[in-house]
């Protein structure tokens, strides 16, 4: 192959005239071989005309995008073509041979770089380039690329990602080497969609110039996709609204006891481990509060607001029955001491008995029996009355059953009860405008 090559550039065409070129200081100064002439020094005749090289980038996949890391991995295709004035031939001469494909190392190649890029490609470079009867070289270059590319995570899930691709050279300037589009943005973005492989989905990609800076010209490829949902909404938006419907469903749980507070207390951890889950996610260097983050808190706040509501209302329940227990212990109190006086003026006359008893020791058996009767008597009387006060003990507790609820049970009800419709609306109110700042176009 390398004979056929040192063939064609024997029907080398050199031009004639004034223009001096870099073939002809190192000729004279006789640096190089034939080799090395052409693949160390840009192809021109005239070192003053620059090379044009025309560009054409098609990203194939889409590979990863880090939010955390700010960086956009993807798999790009990269075409360029450009013309060497001295590689030229008759293709009748050689039996109609219009094109060949010679080492990559034989001749020279232009240093595009992607100025994006974070690490090195280690993919196997394409080892050959093809060459063309009429002086126009091409070459083909596949590679994996890890760029930087500042993410806009406002509307995370809902979001649209723009990253951008600069192809420039490192060490020509723009007199020396320009870069020209080889097909235009349509083109391009058609192209792209029709092979592109990724979980997000392609919008379109666009290029152009951008002005010269340093010196030195660039192309840039401006990729925009929009980033598939639906595992987001299934695993992250859609489980806080579930604990948000837990949350409005404790409303019917009764306030007595303490399981109404520890069910909420219960539902504000599980929102604070999906807010733990984002954090992960999100990149803690972003200029402004992303709406999910807004969503998570306001879901949050809103739950413990909806708990020390429920606290307040058992609070004032609590101080309500603690009332009416110190108020039934009183009465108790003033009905056992009334009882007790009754006993004692009722034990009077079996008293009396008694110590008539003792002074006539030898009475006679009916006079001891009939003081019997009137003891047995007395404890009937005592019995009756321990009966009517456990009766009125009773009567006193279905009384209070079915009485009318105290002063502050009333407020705390009527508290609920508002609080629940203004809850709702707050909440109603702040999912709509959130959700409507997710789904507003982009302007």
């Amino acid at each position: 192959m390398k004979t056929v090559v040192l063939a064609l550039m024997v029907l080398v065409v050199v031009s004639q005239g004034t223009n001096v070129s870099y073939e002809d200081v190192l000729k004279h100064l006789n640096l190089t071989k034939t080799k090395e002439l052409y693949s160390m020094i840009r192809p021109v005749k005239d070192y003053r005309e620059p090379t044009r090289v025309y560009l054409e980038m098609l990203l194939l996949a889409v590979l990863d995008v880090r939010e955390m890391d700010q960086t956009f991995v993807s798999f790009i295709q990269i075409y360029m073509k450009w013309e060497h004035p001295h590689i030229c031939w008759d293709p009748d001469q050689f039996d109609g041979l219009y094109k060949m494909r010679v080492p990559a190392d034989l001749l020279w190649k232009p240093d595009v770089t992607i100025e994006e890029m974070l690490e090195k490609d280690n993919s196997v470079p394409n080892p050959f380039i093809t060459i063309q009867w009429n002086g126009y070289v091409t070459q083909t270059r596949e590679l994996m690329v890890v760029s930087s590319c500042k993410m806009n995570i406002y509307k995370f899930p809902f979001d649209t990602q723009s990253c951008t691709l600069s192809l420039s050279s490192m060490a020509y300037p723009v007199e020396e080497l320009r870069f020209e589009f080889y097909k235009d943005s349509e083109m391009v973005t058609e192209m792209t969609r029709q092979r592109i492989q990724s979980d997000w989905q392609f919008m379109n990609m666009t290029v152009q110039y951008r002005p010269q800076l340093s010196q030195k010209q660039s192309v840039i490829y401006t990729i925009t996709m929009k980033r598939n949902q639906g595992v987001f909404i299934t695993n992250f938006l859609v489980p806080i609204m579930f604990l948000y419907c837990l949350d409005l469903a404790s409303f019917l749980m009764s306030d007595s006891g303490g399981e109404k507070v520890s069910f909420k207390v219960t539902v504000l951890l599980a929102v604070t481990v999906m807010q733990l889950l984002l954090n992960e996610m999100l990149p803690s260097s972003s200029d402004v509060v992303p709406l999910i983050a807004v969503y998570c808190i306001g879901m949050f706040g809103l739950m413990m607001i909806n708990l020390l509501e429920t606290i307040l209302v058992m609070y004032l329940i609590e101080k309500d029955s603690a009332s009416d227990k110190q108020g039934n212990y009183d009465g108790d109190v003033k009905k056992w001491t009334q009882c007790v006086r009754w006993c004692k003026v009722s034990d009077d006359p079996p008293s009396e008995l008694l110590s008539m008893a003792k002074e006539e020791q030898r009475g006679e058996l009916m006079e001891e029996s009939k003081s019997l009767e009137k003891l047995l008597d007395a404890l009937s009387e005592a019995v009756k009355a321990l009966s009517l006060l456990l009766s009125r003990k009773e009567e006193r507790k279905r009384r209070k059953e079915e009485r009318k609820p105290g002063y502050w049970t009333r407020v705390a009800r009527k508290l609920d009860i508002i609080f629940f419709f203004v809850y709702v609306t707050v909440s109603a109110v702040f999912l709509v405008v959130i959700f409507s700042k997710w789904t507003k176009e982009d302007e």
